[in-house]
């Protein structure tokens, strides 16, 4: 026995060396796959060198298994046969279950288990070193590499499968990067995930989600008394008015307050100078997305949209302002500063007004109320109610209460509501 202890022992080294092997095989394996796609393709374009190879590797899956596989395999036979030549020297003759039951476990706990754990939980700091010597046995094994490819991909394609990648799989839909940036919160401020999450959001809305309706536009009756005019310019809180001919449906053109103002420092004005001084109206449809129409604002370095709809009838106006408090919100923290339809009450109730936009409501209030159909509150409650009450009367919405203050002209005019704090309890 002693004669044959100096091979027992080389046999050993052999067989630890090729678990080491196996474990590096197996953790390469996951480290590849388990890799960020999107944080390598970064870390690429900064010009890290490991994520550049590791990139360029991932770009033929087939290949980068095929020859982890074949390595993988190689040492575990080898080690196999290694493990029996030292079960016959210590045991003294073949024993295969019990060698096969040893083995097994080793290269499990050893080879597997661990070293994937290990990758999985780190696999930048495994893949990208281990890159170096995939890439250089990818380059020693191509001729063995490329016959099992073969091999494997006609089998794929018999069975019904694609071996190529598709592209579009690594591609984030909306609805995924949407996930993304709600699980960064630790990473990104509230505000700026806020965002991000809003510029997503554009293309689910339209203008006339956010537009001022028709009854709110302030604008320039051009058959008005030039005085009259004068006033309303003299005290507009805006710095465009649209102009228009005796009903808001004939608008004549835009008025720049700064073009205004040059008016008012000639001697005599009269209506024919007032409109030269107008732009031409921009007129949209009002089923137009939010991020068309953002884009069409700065293609034509424009700030205001008329909205009308089917028939061009104009159903309001929208502004850059709008579509961009979308994305950052409100440009005023005050609630009492930032929509006069909304007032709080001492007992935290709020009386709104009726023709208050359901989103503008829901975003300011932090509330939930349905806005996949009736855009204001008005016609939210006519859509519950099916008709209008002759007085007074109280509605339970989903999760809140409403009660209805004043109806005027077949229109809801106040409504006082409040959150409903049986809700939750009851759903």
């Amino acid at each position: 026995m002693t004669g044959q202890d100096p091979s027992l022992s080389s046999l050993i080294l052999w067989f630890a060396g090729l678990l080491l092997a196996s474990a590096y095989f197996s953790s390469s394996e996951t480290g590849m796959m388990s890799l960020n796609r999107y944080r390598m393709n970064h870390l690429k374009q900064q010009g890290h060198a490991g994520a550049t190879r590791a990139s360029k590797l991932l770009e033929k899956p087939d290949k980068l298994i095929g020859v982890i596989l074949i390595g993988n395999n190689f040492v575990n036979f080898l080690a196999a046969s290694v493990a029996t030549n030292i079960a016959l020297i210590i045991l003294g003759d073949p024993a295969p279950v019990m060698t096969a039951v040893v083995l097994t476990l080793i290269v499990l706990v050893f080879a597997e288990v661990t070293p994937k754990t290990i990758a999985a939980l780190y696999p930048e700091k495994i893949a990208y070193p281990s890159s170096i010597l995939l890439s250089l046995l990818l380059r020693l094994l191509y001729p063995v590499v490329w016959i099992v490819n073969i091999i494997s991909n006609g089998l794929l394609k018999l069975l019904g499968f694609e071996p190529q990648v598709d592209d579009s799989l690594q591609q984030l839909t909306p609805e995924e990067l949407r996930t993304v940036v709600h699980e960064s919160r630790g990473r990104l401020p509230k505000k700026r995930q806020g965002m991000l999450l809003n510029i997503l959001d554009l293309e689910k809305v339209q203008v006339d989600d956010i537009m001022v309706p028709r009854h709110e536009i302030q604008g320039v009756d051009i058959d008005d008394e030039i005085d009259t005019i004068l006033d309303q310019i003299s005290s507009a809180q805006h710095t465009r008015l649209p102009v228009y001919r005796g009903d808001i449906d004939n608008v004549v053109g835009i008025l720049h307050m700064r073009s205004a103002g040059r008016l008012l420092k000639l001697e005599h004005i009269n209506k024919a100078a007032l409109v030269q001084e107008t732009t031409d109206p921009y007129f949209i449809p009002e089923s137009t997305p939010l991020h068309t129409q953002l884009f069409a604002f700065q293609n034509r370095k424009l700030r205001m949209a008329i909205v009308v709809d089917e028939f061009g009838s104009v159903r309001g106006i929208v502004t850059l302002e709008d579509i961009l408090e979308e994305i950052v919100g409100e440009f005023t923290t005050a609630l009492s500063d930032s929509n006069r339809d909304i007032h709080m009450q001492a007992d935290g109730s709020y009386v709104i007004d009726g023709g208050a936009s359901i989103r503008e409501i829901n975003r300011l209030l932090n509330w939930n109320l349905d806005s996949r159909g009736a855009k204001t509150l008005n016609g939210l409650l006519m859509e519950y109610l099916q008709s209008i009450p002759d007085s007074s009367i109280g509605v339970r919405l989903d999760g809140y209460f409403a009660e209805v203050i004043q109806v005027k002209d077949n229109v809801f005019r106040t409504v006082r509501m409040w959150e409903d704090p049986e809700w939750e309890l009851d759903s």
